[in-house]
């Protein structure tokens, strides 16, 4: 049984209430804090507060989120041990709906997430997120409901996000920048971490959410500084793939197992979470999807077009995204970005082989 924090006032007579928890007055319960008891939640409906949630002092908003793809879910998982009250919304239900034996409510548009405080949204690309904030189903769409706060975690560019916080500041509803760095391994070590911009009222508001993702939450300013901060991120994601790739093609020619070089690495200066992480992928050549090329090349994209924009050059990850292009052209997209490996050893003597070998990936 979880701790309770509870005020209760009884009447002469006693009502049986949650038989998990007390026996209480339904009718006269009156909840300070609670400290996620799940029995008390469903047992006792008296126990809820006017939003039909038990009212909890950490997380006490409605929430909504928007994408359940492979992030979406992990990212909604930890809201759920959290107990947060959410409700979740996918194009494809299915996808949504293992959520459902979590503590989430499913619902069939975004429009159904308009009376919640909060709405996550963490979808494709753009257009998508036009089209589940200011569509005809969009989560602002209902005159008589709109969320106070959106939280955007979807890589886009500057225009839309403009075109996004104007016509919700036209409702009364803040928007918020709030890319994340990792995956769901990443999610599931709780080594994940944020990077959020918008107004600050807004940030103190949703920042209890945010620090359920992982280890680290950093606000880079009041505007779209953000999403700027998560392009440069990947840029720097791509380049250094393509440069691991390549040295640990050029170890593997002269004679040294990829195992044995990535080891070394990672035990350098030149090693970090993320030559870690990817080591499993390197050595054993599982190119599972947490990151395609695909979505690689989309950021590479937005970054030039930032550069071009201010006035920066980005010389090396010009180059990269056009081994990123190639790559995609030859039947890559759909990997991960880490058979960027087996991508560069094409062009060499060196044949790769899986080496099936039980490596760590830095997260345990």
């Amino acid at each position: 049984m979880l701790s309770l924090s509870v005020v209760i006032r009884i009447p002469p007579q006693t009502g049986t209430g949650c038989p998990d928890c007390l026996r209480c007055p339904p009718k006269d319960l009156i909840i300070q804090t609670i400290a996620g008891c799940q029995a008390l939640q469903s047992a006792c409906p008296e126990a809820r507060g006017k939003r039909g949630h038990v009212a909890n002092n950490k997380y006490p908003h409605r929430v909504g989120w928007i994408g359940t793809g492979r992030m979406g879910s992990a990212l909604v998982e930890r809201l759920l041990a959290s107990h947060v009250d959410l409700w979740v919304y996918n194009r494809t239900r299915s996808k949504a709906e293992p959520l459902a034996a979590k503590g989430a409510k499913i619902v069939d548009s975004p429009a159904e997430l308009a009376g919640r405080d909060i709405v996550f949204t963490m979808v494709a690309g753009p257009e998508d997120v036009l089209e589940v904030t200011l569509g005809a189903e969009g989560v602002l769409s209902r005159p008589d409901h709109r969320p106070k706060i959106i939280v955007d975690s979807t890589t886009i560019d500057a225009a839309t996000s403009r075109t996004l916080t104007e016509r919700a500041a036209e409702y009364g509803t803040a928007v918020l920048a709030a890319p994340v760095s990792g995956n769901p391994k990443v999610v599931k070590a709780g080594r994940l971490t944020s990077v959020v911009s918008g107004p600050r009222d807004a940030y103190e508001t949703v920042s209890p959410y945010l620090e359920c993702f992982g280890r680290k939450v950093t606000y880079v300013g009041p505007g779209d500084e953000a999403r700027l901060v998560k392009i440069c991120h990947n840029l720097m994601l791509g380049v250094v793939t393509q440069c691991l790739a390549e040295v640990t093609v050029l170890a593997e020619a002269s004679g040294v197992t990829r195992a044995d070089f990535l080891e070394f690495l990672n035990d350098s200066v030149m090693g970090s979470t993320f030559t870690k992480y990817k080591t499993p992928a390197f050595v054993n050549l599982d190119y599972t999807p947490t990151f395609t090329w695909h979505l690689l090349r989309k950021d590479f994209e937005l970054g030039l077009e930032t550069g071009r924009r201010l006035g920066v050059p980005l010389p090396t990850a010009a180059l990269v995204h056009q081994i990123v292009m190639d790559g995609i052209g030859r039947g890559f997209g759909d990997q991960d970005f880490a058979s960027m490996l087996s991508r560069h050893a094409e062009g060499t003597s060196v044949v790769l082989v899986p080496a099936n070998e039980d490596v760590s990936d830095g997260l345990s």
